[in-house]
């Protein structure tokens, strides 16, 4: 059955975070030291948020997000918002291509189950206050992005003390994210963005190793992996509602400008493109290290495609007509019609954020619409 989605994919569009207001990084510094309550610095982001809202707005363009302002990082709040699962401090933090990051991560201390999941309150918040002519877009960490970090030492262990078996929690993670998609749903949710490094990942081999390899975690082979990750984001995807739009975003790291991994979509095309049943992929496209447009041809059925042609990590402008003709050369594998562009990532995958301005940001935003208009006009 064909279900009608009603909301149209921009020409133009964003990941979902934004460099931090340094007025939201003194209040959260300020809340660590125990200086204001919790109350006072949700207030800070009440604020900033809406602030953030108006101009998007103002931009010209047709979808808003939280930026993700209540967030530290992109993917462990959602975790930790999680019946079941607390933070920890591991011996280590994620290893970037020059950076560590920070050692955060979540353990197991239950069963884990998503009911009054606090993405759900802030999801309302934004609804509240955008205008009704926006579309509220939710992003949140794909299923298969949780099964990643559950191979880190210090929490494969705490899983392993709460399930007995690797299908009983797969099987637990689908259905808490049943209930908070149908909780977000419920309160008026439209689009779902899924954020999911775990594709990246396994584009490269050497990075594929330092996560799953050396007593890191699994050693199931590579194209068991790859089933595992499609199966347990498309069983949370086909219990969703029938009209939600549910997009997805591939990063292949984005951490104070740095990257984790590299190398074309190719190893990952037939599963990511051809069988995940997500509307429309935001893919990052801004540099060498992206390969080329050819997997594209393997995007099946009629999904859109949002090419990431400008890089979020860096304020530089890229060059414009550049810009076009490797639009043009996308469309040599998918029909244009199908295609829009947009920064490869968001600007603060986490709070820290990338290693540029707001005013440039905003300037890299104004690029995007410049571009995607001249660009897409009349098509």
């Amino acid at each position: 059955m064909t279900v009608n989605k009603t909301v149209t994919q921009p020409k133009f569009d964003y990941v979902g975070s934004f460099l931090r207001p340094e007025i939201l990084k003194e209040a959260r510094a300020q809340f660590e030291r125990g200086e204001i309550s919790q109350a006072e610095l949700t207030a800070v982001e009440d604020q900033e948020i809406i602030k953030l809202i108006d101009k998007i707005e103002a931009l010209g363009y047709t979808t808003v997000t939280d930026g993700e302002f209540r967030r530290s990082y992109w993917h462990l709040d959602f975790f930790f918002g999680f019946n079941g699962i607390e933070r920890q401090l591991l011996d280590q933090g994620y290893q970037f291509r020059h950076v560590e990051t920070r050692k955060d991560s979540i353990k197991f201390v239950d069963r884990i189950s998503g009911d009054h999941h606090p993405f759900v309150e802030h999801f309302k918040f934004v609804r509240d206050h955008a205008p009704g002519h926006l579309t509220v877009r939710q992003t949140i960490p794909a299923p298969a992005q949780l099964l990643v970090e559950l191979t880190r030492p210090g929490v494969k262990e705490s899983v392993e003390a709460v399930y007995s078996s690797r299908a009983a929690v797969i099987d637990d993670i689908v259905s808490t994210y049943k209930q908070v998609i149908d909780d977000l749903y419920s309160e008026g949710l439209k689009v779902l963005q899924l954020d999911d490094c775990s594709w990246g990942i396994h584009l490269s081999e050497e990075t594929a190793r330092k996560i799953h390899g050396e007593g890191n975690g699994s050693t199931i082979p590579l194209d068991e992996l790859k089933a595992e990750l499609l199966e347990i984001n498309n069983r949370v995807i086909h219990q969703a509602p029938d009209d939600l739009i549910i997009n997805t975003h591939v990063c292949r790291g984005n951490y104070q400008s740095d990257w984790a991994s590299e190398g074309p979509y190719t190893r990952v095309a037939d599963e990511l493109f051809g069988r995940e049943d997500v509307d429309a992929y935001y893919l990052e496209y801004d540099t060498e290290r992206a390969g080329g447009f050819e997997p594209l041809e393997k995007v099946s059925g009629d999904k859109h495609v949002v090419l990431g042609l400008i890089t979020s990590k860096f304020p530089a402008l890229e060059e414009k007509e550049a810009v076009k003709k490797r639009i043009d050369e996308a469309a040599k594998y998918i029909p244009a019609e199908r295609l829009s562009i947009s920064p490869q990532c968001g600007f603060a995958s986490t709070e820290e954020g990338n290693l540029l301005t707001e005013d440039e940001q905003w300037a890299k935003l104004k690029w995007v619409k410049e571009i995607a208009e001249e660009y897409f006009a009349g098509r």
